[in-house]
């Protein structure tokens, strides 16, 4: 998840609450040691605190130019 800092990215993740959903994050912070991802959900327009372990997917936002 490093690589994906000051980037944004759709996840797929398990909840506490053990639903799936998927999430379109801006990566703050991550602390690997810790286990976790600091960033700025935009579904929720709120910081949000996410377990690297209950992450099941990552993919990249690719941003097109708009013309």
């Amino acid at each position: 998840m490093e690589k994906f800092v000051g980037r944004t990215v759709e996840i797929v993740y398990i909840g506490k609450d053990h639903e799936i959903t998927q999430r379109r994050i801006e990566v703050r912070h991550v602390d690997a040691a810790a286990g976790v991802v600091k960033a700025f959900c935009l579904s929720r327009r709120a910081p949000r605190v996410f377990l690297i372990a209950n992450i099941l997917a990552v993919r990249p936002v690719v941003r097109t130019g708009v013309s």
